[in-house]
Protein backbone atom coordinates (compact mmCIF):
# COMPACT_ATOMS: atom_id res chain seq x y z
CA UNK A 1 0.00 0.00 0.00
CA UNK A 2 1.25 2.93 -0.79
CA UNK A 3 1.58 6.51 1.30
CA UNK A 4 -1.21 8.14 -0.44
CA UNK A 5 -3.22 5.38 0.34
CA UNK A 6 -2.53 4.57 3.85
CA UNK A 7 -2.77 8.59 4.61
CA UNK A 8 -6.40 8.70 3.05
CA UNK A 9 -7.69 5.58 4.95
CA UNK A 10 -6.63 6.66 8.31
CA UNK A 11 -8.57 10.01 7.49
CA UNK A 12 -11.89 7.91 6.73
CA UNK A 13 -11.22 5.53 9.29
CA UNK A 14 -10.82 8.65 11.85
CA UNK A 15 -14.69 10.01 10.75
CA UNK A 16 -17.27 9.24 13.59
CA UNK A 17 -19.66 6.37 12.20
CA UNK A 18 -22.82 8.01 10.13
CA UNK A 19 -24.70 6.82 13.17
CA UNK A 20 -23.21 8.92 15.44
CA UNK A 21 -23.61 11.90 12.81
CA UNK A 22 -27.47 11.20 13.19
CA UNK A 23 -27.84 9.54 9.54
CA UNK A 24 -28.79 6.49 9.61
CA UNK A 25 -30.44 4.48 6.38
CA UNK A 26 -33.60 4.25 8.12
CA UNK A 27 -33.56 8.20 8.87
CA UNK A 28 -33.13 8.74 4.90
CA UNK A 29 -36.01 6.48 4.05
CA UNK A 30 -37.98 7.90 6.42
CA UNK A 31 -37.55 11.88 5.64
CA UNK A 32 -40.48 13.30 5.01
CA UNK A 33 -40.28 15.13 1.14
CA UNK A 34 -42.52 17.75 0.28
CA UNK A 35 -44.44 16.94 -2.14
CA UNK A 36 -43.72 17.20 -6.11
CA UNK A 37 -46.03 20.32 -7.86
CA UNK A 38 -46.57 21.02 -11.12
CA UNK A 39 -48.18 23.89 -12.90
CA UNK A 40 -49.46 23.07 -16.00
CA UNK A 41 -50.64 25.98 -18.71
CA UNK A 42 -53.28 24.80 -21.51
CA UNK A 43 -54.62 27.64 -24.30
CA UNK A 44 -55.09 25.10 -26.93
CA UNK A 45 -58.75 24.58 -27.79
CA UNK A 46 -57.64 21.20 -29.41
CA UNK A 47 -59.26 18.00 -27.80
CA UNK A 48 -55.70 16.22 -28.39
CA UNK A 49 -53.78 18.62 -26.73
CA UNK A 50 -56.22 18.32 -23.50
CA UNK A 51 -55.83 14.74 -23.60
CA UNK A 52 -52.23 14.85 -23.82
CA UNK A 53 -51.88 16.84 -20.89
CA UNK A 54 -54.62 14.84 -19.23
CA UNK A 55 -52.63 11.67 -20.06
CA UNK A 56 -49.52 13.62 -18.45
CA UNK A 57 -51.36 14.28 -14.74
CA UNK A 58 -52.27 10.61 -14.69
CA UNK A 59 -48.46 9.16 -15.54
CA UNK A 60 -46.93 11.34 -12.82
CA UNK A 61 -49.71 10.21 -10.23
CA UNK A 62 -48.60 7.22 -11.51
CA UNK A 63 -45.07 7.59 -11.48
CA UNK A 64 -44.74 9.63 -8.17
CA UNK A 65 -47.62 8.66 -6.60
CA UNK A 66 -50.69 10.79 -6.30
CA UNK A 67 -50.11 11.85 -2.96
CA UNK A 68 -46.25 12.81 -3.73
CA UNK A 69 -47.57 15.46 -6.12
CA UNK A 70 -49.94 18.45 -6.70
CA UNK A 71 -51.03 19.33 -10.13
CA UNK A 72 -52.40 22.23 -11.37
CA UNK A 73 -53.86 22.93 -14.55
CA UNK A 74 -54.41 26.32 -15.44
CA UNK A 75 -56.67 27.42 -18.89
CA UNK A 76 -56.96 30.52 -20.19
CA UNK A 77 -57.46 31.82 -23.87
CA UNK A 78 -58.77 29.34 -26.66
CA UNK A 79 -57.85 26.27 -24.08
CA UNK A 80 -60.54 27.59 -21.56
CA UNK A 81 -63.25 26.07 -24.19
CA UNK A 82 -62.61 22.65 -23.16
CA UNK A 83 -63.50 23.22 -19.68
CA UNK A 84 -67.14 24.67 -21.12
CA UNK A 85 -70.35 22.36 -19.99
CA UNK A 86 -70.40 20.95 -23.28
CA UNK A 87 -66.49 20.31 -23.29
CA UNK A 88 -65.63 16.96 -25.55
CA UNK A 89 -63.36 15.87 -22.80
CA UNK A 90 -65.07 17.54 -20.28
CA UNK A 91 -65.58 13.45 -18.84
CA UNK A 92 -61.67 12.76 -18.42
CA UNK A 93 -61.35 16.47 -16.95
CA UNK A 94 -63.83 15.12 -14.35
CA UNK A 95 -61.99 12.33 -14.21
CA UNK A 96 -58.63 14.31 -13.01
CA UNK A 97 -60.43 16.21 -10.78
CA UNK A 98 -61.37 12.98 -8.94
CA UNK A 99 -57.88 12.08 -8.73
CA UNK A 100 -56.95 15.07 -6.81
CA UNK A 101 -55.62 17.55 -9.94
CA UNK A 102 -56.85 21.33 -9.79
CA UNK A 103 -57.97 22.09 -12.88
CA UNK A 104 -58.98 26.33 -12.48
CA UNK A 105 -60.39 28.46 -15.37
CA UNK A 106 -58.92 32.19 -16.14
CA UNK A 107 -61.69 34.70 -15.47
CA UNK A 108 -60.31 37.41 -17.13
CA UNK A 109 -60.73 35.37 -20.31
CA UNK A 110 -63.99 34.28 -19.06
CA UNK A 111 -65.29 37.77 -19.14
CA UNK A 112 -63.64 38.21 -22.81
CA UNK A 113 -65.62 34.99 -24.05
CA UNK A 114 -69.02 36.71 -22.06
CA UNK A 115 -68.81 32.74 -19.89
CA UNK A 116 -69.98 33.01 -16.78
CA UNK A 117 -69.94 29.20 -14.43
CA UNK A 118 -73.34 28.32 -15.12
CA UNK A 119 -71.54 27.66 -19.01
CA UNK A 120 -68.01 25.91 -17.82
CA UNK A 121 -68.16 22.41 -16.20
CA UNK A 122 -69.78 22.24 -12.70
CA UNK A 123 -66.61 21.16 -11.35
CA UNK A 124 -63.89 23.86 -11.93
CA UNK A 125 -62.08 26.21 -10.10
CA UNK A 126 -61.47 29.79 -10.79
CA UNK A 127 -58.19 31.84 -11.01
CA UNK A 128 -58.68 35.77 -11.27
CA UNK A 129 -55.86 35.21 -13.74
CA UNK A 130 -54.26 32.55 -15.74
CA UNK A 131 -51.30 34.47 -16.16
CA UNK A 132 -50.53 35.74 -12.67
CA UNK A 133 -51.70 32.11 -11.45
CA UNK A 134 -48.72 30.58 -13.26
CA UNK A 135 -46.51 33.06 -12.14
CA UNK A 136 -47.18 32.76 -8.12
CA UNK A 137 -47.14 28.97 -8.19
CA UNK A 138 -43.70 29.41 -9.94
CA UNK A 139 -42.72 32.03 -7.31
CA UNK A 140 -43.35 29.40 -4.80
CA UNK A 141 -41.72 26.23 -6.36
CA UNK A 142 -44.00 25.06 -8.79
CA UNK A 143 -42.59 23.63 -11.66
CA UNK A 144 -44.14 24.67 -15.04
CA UNK A 145 -45.10 22.76 -17.65
CA UNK A 146 -46.57 23.72 -21.01
CA UNK A 147 -46.61 20.66 -23.44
Amino acid sequence: MNAISRRSLLRVAALPPFAALGITTAHAQTAPHKPYRVVIQVTDNDPARWNMVLNNTRNAQEDLGAANVEIEIVAYGPGLHMLKSDSIVGARIDEALKAGVKVVACQNTMRGMKLTPQDMLPTVGYVPAGVTEIMKKQTEGWSYLRP
